[in-house]
């Protein structure tokens, strides 16, 4: 047996764990924070007793809310010198995956000074972060448990991936109320972002009997609950499922690394600002596709998870594992969000180049060879 790590946050799941931000905040050591959130979060109605919980604990805290979706190097530097010029030395983000991967950005500078993008790759950061609280506001980026942070390199136009594990955060409380912040759309994004986490977690070279269970844990809930959720959209118990199956899929993928999926995704979403959680719901099933081959028991078992969370038996081989996903992406209405995207050809073939850059390839279970990266490409976005 393969000795593999294993690091996790200490993680707070439940209704009303919210409320505890500034208890753990200041148990991490925090005195003055900067709070990295958006305005649409700072709207939302349970926004209010954060903010009262910090205030409990007499917590002074600065906000910071420029962080846009794929969120930019430029915001992670002017959030860092906000967080020097107020003399803070705790971060709590209260966001999706932009402004979780914002506050690890920021943390990073603060402790490490020089340009964000220098800590490109892995295990690049020598300095822990301040204390890190996060309370996850989607069901999807799993930011909130993992060793990644995902920057955008505005200049470059891609995505860099920061990977080390001290960028896991300290607390994640992970309150179900948090999704009503999510529309319907951003809600099929962040859920099938989590399928593709689970997915590529469980085929990844760098896969274990640690992060399988996980792995197949978020499948099988997505499976079960996730096109319930969207047919009863109020039903707080069936989104709470499909945020746990974000957090299992995190504990995966953080652990586990991933694959050509979101090689592709993140070339798309730095070079064409694509949204990151759509584009993995695209690409997911070419790519499965593609890779089948070189592991065809593991997208097997992945196939007779999906069909026993709805009381199925899966076909056997490729067109079952097709089958499943078909299931889901029909539910999803994923497939109509095609018409909002398109590349030519020669974007095609030089987001296949880029794509060969990312980290998330060295642990696809097959190596991606240019023409064929090209030709996914083409399949899922060429009109």
């Amino acid at each position: 047996m393969e000795l593999r790590k294993f690091v996790i946050p200490e993680i707070i799941f439940g209704a009303d764990c919210l409320e505890l931000a500034g208890q753990y905040t200041a148990m991490s050591g925090g005195y003055r924070l900067l709070l990295v959130t958006d305005p649409n979060i700072q709207n939302s109605e349970w926004f209010p007793r954060i903010l009262n919980s910090l205030k409990s604990m007499n917590l002074p805290y600065v906000i910071y809310d420029e962080i846009s979706p794929n969120p930019r190097d430029f915001q992670v530097m002017k959030g860092a010198s906000l967080y020097d010029e107020a003399g803070c030395d705790a971060i709590l983000a209260v966001g999706g995956g932009s402004v979780i991967d914002a506050a690890k950005g920021i943390g990073i500078v603060a402790t490490n000074r020089g340009h964000i993008l220098d800590f490109e790759g892995i295990d690049r950061i020598e300095n822990p972060i301040p204390p890190l609280v996060c309370v996850p506001t989607t069901c999807g980026s799993s930011a909130d448990v993992s060793q990644f942070a995902i920057i955008n390199d505005t200049a470059g136009r891609r995505k860099i991936a920061i990977v080390s594990k001290a960028l896991v955060p300290d607390i994640s409380l992970i309150d179900p109320e948090t999704l009503q912040t999510l529309n319907r759309e951003q809600f099929i994004a962040a859920s099938l972002d989590t399928l593709s986490h689970a997915v590529e977690a469980f085929v990844s070279t760098a896969s274990s009997v640690l992060t399988d269970r996980h792995s197949l844990g978020a499948i099988s809930l997505l499976g079960e609950h996730l096109l319930s959720a969207l047919e009863d959209e109020e039903n707080r118990e069936l989104r709470a499922n499909i945020m746990n199956a974000s957090m299992e899929a995190g504990l995966a993928f953080s652990n586990a690394s991933l694959g050509l999926v979101h090689a592709m995704s993140h070339v798309l979403g730095g070079y064409k600002d694509f949204p990151h959680g759509v584009c993995n719901g695209l690409l997911l099933k070419a790519v499965c596709r593609y890779n089948y081959s070189s592991c065809p028991e593991r997208y097997d078992t992945i196939a007779a998870v999906l069909a026993r969370s709805r009381g199925n038996v899966p076909e056997p081989g490729i067109e079952g594992l097709m089958n499943e996903l078909d299931v889901l992406a029909e539910g999803t209405g994923i497939n109509d969000s095609l018409k909002s995207f398109s590349l030519s050809d020669d974007e095609c073939r030089l987001l296949a180049e880029m794509s060969l850059q990312d980290i998330c390839n060295a642990t696809n279970p097959k190596e991606p060879v240019m023409e064929e990266v090209n030709e996914l490409y083409r399949q899922v976005f060429s009109r």
